[in-house]
């Protein structure tokens, strides 16, 4: 009993962070494709839009995941962190672009829902998944000694000490 209730707290924990990393993402999305779009409009140059506004997607994403999904978590520099946090954020992105153009270019699937599919849909779900995973491992790695995933100790029954 004591082991699933052990369980349960790790995972309770772990679905929590994951929760909370797609709240994180999901405003992060916004703020990219938002912001891709306001750049857009105003410059026509597509690539410098794109540019500033994943910048600014990932910062939003840096500081939402450290200061809520992963707050509990051990920390070390700003600067080691949000490096790392971009490496994997790019590497998520070489996911998803070697899942597109495995679909459009080697399984010859070329339309835009395929293209869409590839991308957006496994590529971005794969990427996530190891984005997830990686911050966890690298950027925000073990549990603060205090917050460690453990039960509470059980409380007696008979709040009274025995006289």
């Amino acid at each position: 009993m004591k082991a699933l209730l052990a369980a349960y707290y790790r995972l309770g924990h772990l679905v929590r962070e994951l929760m909370k990393f797609g709240v994180v993402g999901t405003v992060a999305l916004v703020v990219d494709v938002g912001l891709f779009n306001v750049f857009l409009h105003a410059t026509e140059k597509p690539l410098t839009s794109k540019t500033i506004s994943t910048v600014a997607a990932t910062t939003v994403a840096y500081i939402g995941n450290r200061y809520w999904t992963f707050r509990r978590r051990s920390r070390s520099s700003v600067r080691r962190e949000y490096t790392l946090f971009f490496l994997l954020n790019g590497i998520g992105l070489l996911i998803a672009l070697a899942c597109l153009a495995f679909s459009h270019y080697v399984l010859d699937l070329t339309g835009r829902v395929a293209d869409n599919v590839a991308a957006n849909v496994v590529g971005l779900g794969l990427g996530t998944a190891f984005r997830f995973w990686s911050y966890r491992r690298w950027v925000f790695p073990d549990l603060l000694p205090e917050t460690s995933a453990h039960p509470p100790e059980p409380v007696s029954a008979d709040p009274l000490p025995p006289s």
